[in-house]
């Protein structure tokens, strides 16, 4: 089976489309995702809080596919993982246009349109044929060099899908950020042993985005000429002070105290405690 990105190797959106827009790629796909018999008689409409609106056009589709909707989902997550879909829901309305066949003609009943097979007996067959439909798509990706998701097990082109190397990722940064406000002296190689998968360049964009936030939390005070109740800006003029200097803590003299902070905004934090 092709692969989806193969599919829609060369395909351009118009000027009201954005190719990585999710719906756009699940409407391109729609017939290799779910067959040719449910994308005649259904399509995705959106996505939101980890559900796609599937429009049929009948309530005798809506209740067909209700018993699929697991398999579709699983469809759907191995093809586009990044999209985020986790549950279905459908909506009676009219299909959207498709192609070039203009106007699409009245939508056949779920009878009509699998006339061309032996139609299923119950929900239950139903439901194994289209089983049956994703494994062999499987076998397909995996015969195509897909692997399996180091921690969901989902198939895709690398060896973590997107969803789960975000959540590694998010993981590792809050890991981070938790060292850099207790243990800032740790720098790079103290804190890379903590956290694993951390390289230097990370630790970097991570280092430069929190001195960012608390300077401005600092600036904040600075401008209201008073801290908070609990005084919190001195916990985080502490770190800020080590990750910004670089220095160990017992090269912190009071003059780079106040170099770094400016002195408007080390006389709020210190008052005459420390002089320069």
């Amino acid at each position: 089976m092709l692969k989806l990105a193969n599919a829609l190797h060369g395909w351009q959106p118009s000027d009201r489309q954005d190719a990585h827009d999710p719906v756009v790629l699940l409407n391109a796909g729609w017939t290799e995702i779910v067959g040719d018999d449910v994308a005649a008689n259904s399509a995705p409409l959106r996505i939101a809080n980890g559900t796609l609106l599937v429009v049929v056009p009948s309530s005798a589709w809506s209740h067909q596919l209700s018993f699929l909707s697991e398999r579709i989902v699983a469809a759907v997550a191995e093809r586009l993982p990044a999209a985020g879909v986790e549950r279905l829901r459908f909506r009676v309305g009219s299909l959207p246009r498709r192609g070039r066949a203009g106007r699409r003609g009245p939508a056949p009943s779920p009878a009509k349109a699998v006339a061309e097979r032996e139609p299923a007996a119950s929900a239950e067959e139903a439901l194994a044929r289209f089983a049956h439909t994703v494994h062999r798509a499987q076998e397909a990706h995996r015969a195509g060099g897909w692997r399996e998701c180091d921690r969901c097990g989902a198939l895709g082109e690398t060896s973590r899908c997107v969803p789960c190397e975000s959540a590694v990722e998010e993981a590792r940064s809050l890991a981070t950020i938790r060292l850099l406000f207790e243990a800032p002296w740790l720098g790079y190689a103290g804190t890379a042993e903590l956290v694993d998968g951390l390289c230097e360049a990370e630790y970097e964009r991570i280092r430069r985005r929190v001195l960012r936030r608390w300077r401005g939390q600092l600036e904040q005070a600075r401008a209201a000429g008073r801290l908070s109740r609990e005084g919190r800006e001195r916990l985080i003029a502490s770190s800020y002070i080590l990750l910004r200097s670089k220095l160990p803590p017992e090269r912190i003299a009071p003059a780079t105290v106040r170099s770094v902070l400016g002195d408007e905004l080390h006389t709020l934090l210190y008052g005459d405690e420390q002089n320069g």
